[in-house]
């Protein structure tokens, strides 16, 4: 897969796609983070890419030529179909469900605005969706572009060494993750779960789904009223739901005495 990224500030799109599990896919050449700055485009001497705001206000707005052409040059450096994102606190929350379409696209541009935003004509004729990684606003497009190339980037074949991490994420199956534990078995904050030290797989299987869905109760329970539980879902649900009010109420008595 390859992610193209209009931004005014290449290098720091750079460094961000150059580390961790991404850095390590474009070694691997599993996956590629090229950059484009509408400065590049620009015609004037100034190499202008902000215009202030028509009707009056603060602010400026980025131009629609030196973007268009950006854009222009981004689908000309490849031949597969350009898939071209705003990044804009106006569109659509990102969901992994999102990142798992966006994963299998052959190519994807990321455009990042500043300032005030983008010229609406722009967006209306060279944007094909509007993505926003949550309801703040940020001074522009490129910590979210690094978010989406880092949740899309991990999903590559390859990208993880083992591709059951990404099938036990957190939302990939519409429930938050369960719990995990480490060295050392014993310790002062507490000790690992007996469960997990067993060997019985059934039972590890059993006590990691009956975690998630008690944790996606307690911490998002409208990821739940979105999920249709079979029976056993169900009725681990229902034993954490026991578990936690039992546990809950010998708390409060505990603290009243």
């Amino acid at each position: 897969m390859r992610i193209d990224v209009v931004t005014l500030f290449p290098d720091f799109m750079r460094q961000c796609a150059a580390v961790g599990v991404v850095g390590r896919a474009q070694q691997r050449e599993l996956f590629q983070v090229e950059t484009w700055n509408p400065r590049d485009f620009a015609t004037d001497n100034y190499r202008t890419v902000d215009g202030r705001t028509c009707g009056g206000g603060p602010g400026m707005v980025m131009l629609i030529e030196p973007l268009r052409a950006a854009l222009r040059a981004v689908r000309e450096a490849a031949p597969e179909p350009v898939h071209v994102v705003y990044l804009s606190p106006q569109g659509a929350r990102l969901t992994q469900d999102r990142v798992m379409s966006l994963a299998k696209l052959p190519r994807l541009a990321l455009l990042c605005g500043r300032y005030e935003g983008v010229d609406e004509r722009l967006l209306a004729h060279e944007v094909d969706e509007e993505l926003s990684i949550g309801d703040y606003v940020l001074s522009g497009g490129e910590l979210g572009a690094a978010v989406i190339i880092d949740a899309v980037g991990r999903l590559q074949d390859g990208a993880l060494n083992d591709a059951q991490s990404a099938q036990q994420d957190s939302f990939s199956d519409g429930l938050l993750d369960c719990p995990h534990y480490t060295k050392p078995v014993h310790d002062a904050l507490g000790d690992v779960p007996a469960v997990l030290l067993s060997g019985d797989h059934a039972a590890i299987r059993r006590w990691r789904l009956k975690q998630s869905l008690g944790r996606t109760w307690l911490r998002r329970p409208d990821l739940l009223a979105r999920r249709s539980l079979d029976a056993e879902s169900a009725a681990l649900l229902e034993e954490f739901r026991r578990d936690y009010l039992r546990h809950h109420e010998a708390a409060v008595a505990d603290r009243g005495n």
